[in-house]
């Protein structure tokens, strides 16, 4: 229900003669689609969240189109246990590249929304979760905080801005990347968000928001 009070669209269900789509469902790149038609004709300020499939196993081997099946010979079972460790991992490196590729291509969209129509725009990507590959004969995720691995536990994130975004909301670039080499966590995802678009409410803690010590003025 955390979806009840906003705009929503499924784009991960097949549709007949869709490429981005098979039989059983359809890849990242679908969520691109009509995205930049929905800044462009954008009235107000808003948030949108693409919420990836990404490298979610253990069927790694549906998560990306063929001409990023790169890495080879790929594991194509949800029973891992009949897979070698390397097909496993090819299969996941895979999801890696298009996982690259499809934040490439939505990073073009918002710096082309910017160059061409004026918007502010940025970007922040983190994941939800690691995976175990069979590092200490562990797989997928999921293991209790206490015990699991930090192949599980640690995450990427990354920030783009567009030079009108951290112009309009004072965000020193430098700063940012001084501290870029710290670790955060998901505590930090929350407030954050508030920091980096100024929003005011009494729920904010700045100290778990990364963007607060590198705000002019």
């Amino acid at each position: 229900g955390v979806c009840d009070r906003v705009k929503f669209e499924d784009l991960s269900q097949p549709v007949a003669g869709d490429k981005l789509c098979n039989s059983e469902e359809c890849f990242d790149e679908r969520l691109l689609n009509g995205l930049p038609e929905m800044i462009r004709n954008a009235q107000k300020d808003m948030v949108i969240v693409l919420h990836q499939k990404g490298s979610h196993g253990p069927a790694y081997w549906k998560r990306y189109p063929a001409e990023f099946n790169k890495f080879t010979p790929v594991c194509q079972t949800n029973e891992l246990e009949k897979c070698s460790r390397e097909s496993i991992v090819a299969a996941y490196d895979n999801t890696i590249l298009y996982t690259d590729f499809f934040l490439s291509r939505a990073i073009d969209v918002l710096r082309k929304a910017a160059a061409e129509g004026g918007a502010d725009t940025s970007l922040l990507y983190f994941s939800d979760h690691g995976e175990s590959l069979g590092e200490k004969n562990m797989y997928l995720h999921g293991a209790p905080y206490m015990f699991s691995p930090a192949e599980q536990r640690k995450v990427p994130m990354m920030l783009w801005m567009s030079d009108g975004f951290s112009e309009r909301f004072k965000v020193d670039r430098a700063c940012l990347a001084a501290r870029s080499g710290q670790e955060f966590s998901h505590d930090n995802v929350f407030h954050s968000t508030l920091g980096m678009l100024n929003v005011n409410t009494a729920v904010y803690n700045p100290k778990l928001d990364i963007f607060h010590a590198c705000i002019r003025g």
